[in-house]
């Protein structure tokens, strides 16, 4: 069984390997294969914690964790996007900053316990729609606590993390939880569920 490759070190041989001068989104994502949707779910929670992009950022979420749902390989997205290539330069940039923090995560989340992996893919997909409609909440900083949740989900995923994936479904579950109960008390408070109460 060959152990498998760091993501710090497939995103680096994936620059080594780029156009000199260009790479389209397409080609990241055939070069990263299995682990395509952790790479964009990650990048996409981290946009998401950010003030005023998660409107945008939730409706990309639910497309993703919705392919996930139906078995899909890797993300899929219309020719348009995939076509649609960046400087090698900017993103070598990008990703100078980022690979050293994987490289630091990688030291203590490592593949481990399978099991999750192979009963829960389509769940997980699940879990990523729900926090992704959470996201879209109207109250100041509501979106950092799924933004953060999706963002250990996509690590886990990454790294075939499996103790990991169910910490991760574990605080998942408990922030689905409470938003569920709050917006119960919400929906009480203006006499929307008075005849269950």
């Amino acid at each position: 069984m060959t152990s498998r490759i760091p993501t710090s070190a497939l995103l680096d041989g994936l620059l080594h390997d780029a156009d000199a001068e260009r790479v389209t989104l397409g080609r990241l994502l055939d070069g990263l294969g299995d682990r395509s949707f952790g790479l964009v779910m990650l990048l996409l929670a981290l946009l998401g914690a950010m003030p005023g992009v998660s409107a945008i950022v939730a409706p990309l979420l639910v497309i993703l964790a919705v392919q996930m749902m139906l078995g899909h390989a890797g993300p899929v997205f219309p020719r348009r996007i995939a076509e649609r290539s960046v400087p090698t330069r900017g993103l070598a940039r990008t990703l100078g900053r980022a690979v050293p923090v994987l490289r630091a995560i990688e030291s203590f989340i490592h593949p481990r316990w399978p099991t999750p992996f192979e009963a829960a893919r389509r769940g997980v997909g699940l879990v990523v729609l729900l926090l992704g409609v959470l996201l879209l909440v109207p109250i100041p900083l509501s979106n950092v606590p799924p933004a953060l949740a999706i963002a250990l989900l996509a690590v886990a995923w990454l790294e075939e993390d499996g103790i990991l994936l169910c910490v991760a479904l574990a605080a998942s579950a408990l922030l689905l939880a409470i938003a569920a109960g709050a917006a119960w008390q919400a929906m009480g408070e203006l006499g929307w569920v008075r005849g269950f109460l």
